[in-house]
């Protein structure tokens, strides 16, 4: 897998994130309030994810959809700034960009979402000279990707078929049925990483111990986040329980768990321990939460490396 020219292919949504902070309270039908900010920049799991991975020195490579309008010039101008590969990007030009509509009220969030040209990417999309030409599949937000999600159990297959390591976040299921054929896709995923109420829909838990016992039969690495409580990392008989490194200059939390993934994934692919991984997890889910947005914390390795050191007294090798 050295001869590779990517270290992790990503496939996965494409979208603006437009941010209203510091709002007085959440906003009510027939009633306007003020924001105290706005901000205008990359969204999606899968940019944020694909954007800080790249940052920590990973090279990336990613396959989504967008529409030919100012909101997707955006979005590949933002990665190509961040070094991920765009080429496979693929413009539709009877389809919009999606856009997501964060409110940020105190440490909570609501979103809106208008799909738009995400709905379009498939599992033909994603070609075997792309997987072939990686060493890692990321995926994420299989819930808002319809024409991807009857795909994901025949792309994880071929991706492992032809050697990579994979792994993926399955964010919020937005109609809340969680229907996914995880007997066939677990299996082929090596690091799934949802968070702890997606896990308990998902298996229709009520705690996590029962829910990670209900498919540790056929997953592989299970990694649950749990915002300010930290991660839990279950593999086979090994369980590592990683406190959150606590920061005391909360921005907002848009993006913390795609960049944990970002941290994980980066010393997964690097063949480090399930706890470096967690713990590098841990501390790139806190840098986020220390800028608005889910990628202005990650300006390139030297920079977080920088941070991480003065922020929460880590080191990152």
């Amino acid at each position: 897998m050295q001869d590779k020219k990517f270290d992790v292919l990503v496939a996965g949504e494409l979208n603006i994130d437009l941010i209203l902070s510091g709002l007085p309270q959440f906003p009510e039908t027939g009633k306007e309030i003020l924001a105290d900010k706005m901000v205008y920049t990359l969204g999606s799991s899968s940019a944020i994810f694909a954007s800080n991975l790249s940052a920590l020195g990973v090279s990336v490579n990613y396959c989504g959809c967008i529409g030919n309008d100012d909101f997707g010039k955006k979005i590949v101008k933002d990665l190509e700034a961040k070094n991920v590969a765009t080429d496979n990007i693929i413009l539709n030009n009877s389809l919009q960009t999606g856009v997501t509509v964060a409110f940020n009220f105190e440490q909570n969030r609501a979103m809106v979402t208008y799909p738009g040209a995400m709905n379009a990417l498939s599992e033909k999309d994603i070609t075997d000279a792309m997987l072939r030409n990686a060493r890692h599949l990321h995926v994420s937000s299989v819930f808002i990707q319809p024409a991807l999600k009857p795909g994901l159990v025949k792309l994880f297959k071929r991706a492992k078929d032809i050697g990579l390591t994979t792994s993926l976040d399955p964010q919020w299921d937005t109609y809340e049925k969680w229907d996914c054929d995880w007997k066939n896709l677990l299996p082929n995923v090596d690091v799934f990483m949802p968070n702890t109420e997606e896990l308990k829909n998902i298996t229709s838990k009520e705690n996590i111990q029962d829910a990670v016992a209900s498919i540790k039969s056929f997953a592989n690495i299970i990694v649950v986040k749990n915002s300010i409580e930290g991660a839990t990392a279950f593999y086979k008989n090994e369980v590592i329980e990683q406190p959150a490194f606590m920061n005391d200059d909360f921005a907002d939390a848009i993006g913390a768990g795609d960049s944990f993934d970002a941290g994980f994934i980066r010393q997964f692919i690097r063949d480090k321990s399930l706890k470096e991984c967690t713990e590098m997890g841990a501390v790139c889910g806190a840098l986020n939460t220390t800028a608005y947005g889910g990628t202005a914390a990650f300006i390139d390795l030297q920079s977080v490396k920088k941070s991480v050191l003065q922020k929460f007294n880590y080191t990152i090798q």
